[in-house]
């Protein structure tokens, strides 16, 4: 069965679940000379850029930090809550609301669930409940550790239900551009640029509900990642510092880019999922095992004992850099990124990469059954 094949792809394919890779004509925009934050050519920039994602989002207000997004994090929970949160922990960035809000000196109540189980509904109104001087609820859309999805829209309106005074902060990063958010009942969605906006990292994004946007208004706490002062100036199309200009000169490239193929998000959306769906299908028919109990649609997880083996493969023989695991699913899993508008024969190569490397492993006998389920789920 062993099969013997020399490296057949001399350009990298990046397939991590970010960074994703940034495509030409957002790396074309990006080369531009550099422009001056305080200019009105700039200020014209943030403005249109600001208005494509307010309209994408359905919130009152987006601010946009230079920062990573466990920047935006932080500055969430240090503005909306003052003494005590209650983080939701099915991974490493639940677990990361958690660490902030201890390091910033808050109370933090956590629900702890295994990596591949989203959080329930009735976890959460039990810890309400219990703790009753909760002032906000963080959670994953997506939490890209295992490639979970959370049920999101049902936690937010329960808290909503339960107390409306309750923020929820919702960490969209591997979601936002991905899919419709329902942002019904959430009070602060915070997005990266290095996800489906395949963009460079160093972009943050808040959008914010008028329940936040005015609470902010009256509420200014910090310094660097101060939303009150932000919102000020951003309202004003520029930033209380220095902007991340070549990388929102991109973001305003990804919605340039729409309007002239005639696509609207929604149609990124159906893509997104079409494209997830059929690897997941196709990974399954080789008996492969999907991860998360609930999959999110920005990423294919697997679990595997070959997980190390399946990784060290496909980047040495076919150029294909897929993500692990990190921390208790180091060497168990491997992901596979779906953000962004990745072309239909890239992730068919990856699926049957992946097949061929299986047979170069012993562990199957390739005969292209992945890319027959794949281009009929896709279809």
């Amino acid at each position: 069965m062993k099969t013997n094949i020399s490296k057949i792809v001399t350009q990298p394919l990046l397939f991590t679940p970010g960074p994703t890779p940034t495509p030409e004509f957002i790396r074309q925009a990006m080369a531009e000379p550099t422009l001056h934050h305080r200019t009105a050519e700039f200020e014209a920039i943030f403005a249109e850029t600001r208005k494509h994602l307010n309209t994408m989002l359905g919130m009152s207000e987006t601010l946009m930090f230079a920062s990573s997004g466990t920047g935006a994090m932080e500055a969430c929970i240090a503005t909306f809550s003052s003494h005590k949160i209650l983080s939701v922990n099915s991974g490493k960035f639940g677990e990361r609301f958690g660490d902030i809000g201890r390091a910033i000196g808050r109370e933090v109540v956590e629900i702890i669930n295994e990596w591949d189980t989203p959080v329930s509904v009735e976890s959460i109104e039990q810890a309400l409940t219990k703790h009753k001087d909760i002032e906000c609820v963080c959670l994953q859309i997506c939490e890209s550790a295992g490639g979970l999805s959370h049920p999101y829209k049902e936690v937010a309106e329960l808290v909503k239900q339960y107390n409306k005074d309750i923020f929820v902060i919702a960490d969209g990063i591997t979601a936002m551009g991905v899919e419709h958010i329902d942002t019904t009942h959430i009070d602060a969605l915070i997005g990266g640029s290095q996800k489906a906006f395949m963009l460079p990292p160093g972009l943050a994004f808040i959008s914010l509900s008028k329940v936040a946007t005015d609470f902010i208004e009256n509420n200014s706490k910090g310094y660097y990642f101060n939303l009150s002062k932000e919102l000020k100036n951003q309202r004003k199309n520029t930033t209380a510092y220095t902007a991340a200009t070549s990388i929102i000169i991109g973001v305003k490239a990804y919605f340039d880019m729409l309007k002239s193929r005639n696509l609207e998000i929604t149609d990124i959306y159906e893509y997104s999922v079409k494209i997830a769906n059929a690897t997941r299908k196709a990974l399954q028919a080789i008996d492969l095992h999907i991860y998360p109990k609930t999959p999110a649609n920005s990423m294919s997880v697997v679990d595997s004992v070959y997980a190390k083996d399946i990784i060290k493969t496909l980047k040495s023989y076919f150029g294909i850099n897929v993500a692990g695991g990190q921390d208790r699913l180091k060497d168990k899993i491997f992901r596979i990124n779906h953000m962004g508008y990745i072309p239909v024969h890239e992730i068919a190569f990856v699926v049957n990469a992946i097949e061929l490397s299986l047979q170069m492993l012993n562990l199957r006998t390739f005969n292209g059954e992945v890319n027959r389920v794949f281009f009929e789920a896709l279809m």
